[in-house]
């Protein structure tokens, strides 16, 4: 009953731009009751929240060429009733497609290294360029933009898992070297302590062997002090120059005796008699001829 007789309800977060004939009429009717005439005029409510939207994940590549997937969350609001109704058909789907375009062109924009560790940058720069086009002419503000997600892809991701591996081996070392500098330096001035009173190095030989017993092991280890291994260090000489004079012959250089070897001696063999009856038949190689004798066997000898 209240509408046929032309009578509206606006709610507080509402506002209402009133059509007389078609045409606008200037101002925008606040939160409450309102009249309209039922005949001529039409109200046209408009909600003044702050709106979400999701921006579909966009792919696009970096300036250092990398290929990333990236989604966004951008939070907008009307803030001129009058443009939003009569200056763009659907404001809501108007920003949604700014969003995404003005999305792929900040990642074309950005390195890599920029879009995971500077969001803040990214996030501001994406909101100016996201409200130039909707606040003056469509009368949208953007309040707020966030990157919500950076897809990188696998061959991507374990390539910065190396580069991180690489990052803690190398500070790991660093650490490692630099409290060995530490230590050897502190062991320095311990071995300087040490080395004015000589029961200094006993105590501390007392207290290693102390130190290994109390493992519960069977294995005991004594430490050689170092003064001994000098002692027979300079020991050594005097023994070199006590050896006998008969390793000095051995080693003059001089190369002992070869033994004579007898020579084989050849074994005598008998020739057949036909042989030696053939006489100049088997005259050797220089054509004299040999003396035949009748004598059945010859023995040859060398």
């Amino acid at each position: 009953m209240a509408d046929m007789f032309g009578f509206r309800i606006i709610t507080q977060y509402e506002r209402g731009i009133v059509f007389r004939w078609g045409r606008a009429l200037p101002g925008v009717r606040e939160a409450g009751l309102t009249w309209i005439n039922p005949f001529s005029e039409r109200l046209r409510k408009v909600n003044m929240q702050i709106i979400v939207a999701g921006v579909p994940a966009q792919e696009a590549i970096t300036r250092d060429n990398v290929t990333l997937k990236v989604d966004a969350v951008v939070y907008y609001r009307v803030v001129d009733p009058v443009k939003a109704i009569i200056n763009v058909q659907d404001y809501a789907y108007a920003v949604s497609q700014v969003a995404q375009t003005s999305l792929r062109s900040v990642i074309g924009q950005s390195d890599m290294d920029q879009l995971l560790s500077e969001r803040d940058k990214v996030n501001a720069h994406l909101k100016d360029v996201i409200d130039a086009p909707t606040e003056e002419p469509w009368g949208v503000r953007v309040e707020r933009v966030e990157v919500k997600d950076v897809s990188l892809p696998e061959s991507m991701k374990r390539s910065m898992s190396r580069q991180a591996e690489a990052e803690r081996e190398r500070r790991a070392r660093i650490i490692s070297a630099d409290g060995e500098y530490q230590a050897s330096k502190k062991l320095a001035q311990a071995a300087a302590v040490m080395s004015a009173d000589p029961a200094a190095l006993q105590l501390r030989l007392l207290q290693t062997v102390v130190e290994v017993a109390a493992e519960k092991n069977s294995t005991l280890v004594m430490p050689v002090p170092v003064e001994l291994l000098r002692f027979f260090d300079r020991m050594a000489p005097t023994v070199e120059h006590t050896r006998p004079a008969a390793d000095a012959v051995e080693d003059d250089g001089a190369r002992p005796a070869v033994p004579a070897v007898p020579s084989p001696e050849i074994p005598a063999f008998a020739a057949p008699a036909s042989l030696a009856a053939g006489g100049t038949r088997n005259a050797p190689l220089n054509g004299l001829p040999e003396t035949v004798n009748d004598e059945p066997e010859v023995a040859v000898t060398a």
